[in-house]
């Protein structure tokens, strides 16, 4: 478990061998995310969060238990969150009876410590005391949630080697929720939520747009793969429909995306599809930006061009690509037709924690490819 903010952040992993080589498993409900990247020295173990930059740093602390460090590189000073761990442990959180019910689809209302609140939509399957589900927000989701209901309490964590979440809420006489979320070492919010099930967010292709007269991107960025530089305006990309990807690869997302875009254009590329991933990344060196957008492909298999396009930020990004009104989120995906013309703007993504909502987001990917393809 992570140790933060007066709280603990519980979470479950395995540990395996393939091959003499260890194996360690993140487990996040329904998700497994296998980690192989793991070295030893002395007495420490240092364990490599797949494609993000950071590691868990861990010792022998006794019999059965380990001790040390969730460490983030990708900022300007190393991010450390102190970690620990039993062997044996399945359950996240304590059960002490039976619980309250908190199955179903709920509109929740975030509230940051400095007042400002956004909307999302709870999603929530329980049996027994254990629950599974997420969070949908206009920006994407949290991804793959876990853990128990005890009572009128509700805990579930995630943990993916980029984030640590805590949610916890208490269930009121009314039947609305309020509680709080912590992430990693200082981000904190309040929520509340009431059931509902029609609950719904803003539309993702209505929260931005072009500036007036503006219909084409004119960007030009280093190409990671090949050399040289990425254009819209590149011969590669004439007559056909482009998606122009912003990601990051410190983004757990964005990866969500990038694990349904990499084999959806390996069977579709020959239709006369393209895509381009702009990478903005948590460095001002461009030649770490690169090493580390390379290390993402390499391991997700991306055969689609990245260029590296700026520092991580909504609004380095906004400022790069000036015909856009503004970019608030990572990932945003831009669909251009055969002429060079945007035609749609998504903002976020949901993943496949998010169940039938990853499904409609696939389908309206789909769609769209479809019908600019058609024309």
């Amino acid at each position: 478990m992570l140790s933060t903010q007066g709280q603990q952040i519980p979470f479950l992993f395995e540990v395996s061998q393939s091959g003499g080589k260890p194996i360690v498993t993140l487990r996040n409900g329904e998700e497994k995310l296998k980690l192989d990247e793991i070295t030893t020295a002395g007495d420490s173990m240092t364990i490599r969060m797949g494609v993000f930059d950071a590691a868990l740093v861990v010792r022998q602390d006794g019999a059965d238990k380990l001790k040390g460090a969730w460490v983030k590189y990708d900022g300007k000073e190393p991010y450390r969150v102190a970690f620990s761990a039993e062997k044996g442990e399945s359950n996240l959180f304590k059960t002490t009876g039976k619980a309250e019910s908190f199955d179903g689809t709920w509109n929740v209302t975030f509230k940051g410590d400095d007042g400002e609140t956004y909307p999302a939509v709870g999603l929530f399957k329980q049996n027994g005391n254990d629950v599974t589900g997420t969070f949908l927000t206009s920006t994407g989701d949290y991804r793959y949630l876990a853990g128990q209901a005890d009572g009128n309490k509700l805990n579930v964590t995630t943990f993916d080697g980029s984030h640590g979440f805590l949610f916890s809420a208490e269930k009121q006489p009314n039947g609305t929720l309020k509680g709080d979320f912590y992430s990693g070492k200082s981000g904190h919010e309040t929520w509340t939520a009431t059931l509902d099930p029609n609950a719904k967010l803003p539309d993702a292709n209505a929260m931005t747009n072009m500036k007036p007269g503006q219909k084409r991107l004119d960007f030009n960025f280093p190409n990671i793969f090949e050399g040289g530089s990425i254009s819209p305006t590149d011969p590669k990309y004439k007559g056909k429909v482009v998606v122009v990807q912003i990601l990051g690869s410190w983004c757990p997302n964005c990866m969500d995306e990038t694990n349904f875009l990499a084999p959806w254009y390996e069977k579709n590329k020959q239709r006369g599809v393209e895509i381009i991933g702009l990478g903005y990344e948590r460095t001002p060196d461009q030649k770490v930006a690169s090493q580390k957008l390379l290390k993402m492909r390499e391991r997700m298999n991306i055969g689609y061009d990245i260029a590296v396009a700026g520092e991580a930020s909504a609004a380095e990004a906004s400022k790069s690509l000036p015909q856009l009104a503004k970019v608030l989120a990572f990932p945003t995906t831009i669909f251009l037709d055969k002429k060079g013309e945007v035609r749609k703007i998504h903002t976020g993504f949901s993943g496949p924690g998010t169940g039938k909502y990853y499904q409609q987001e696939i389908d309206e990917f789909n769609a769209t490819i479809d019908k600019l393809l058609a024309e």
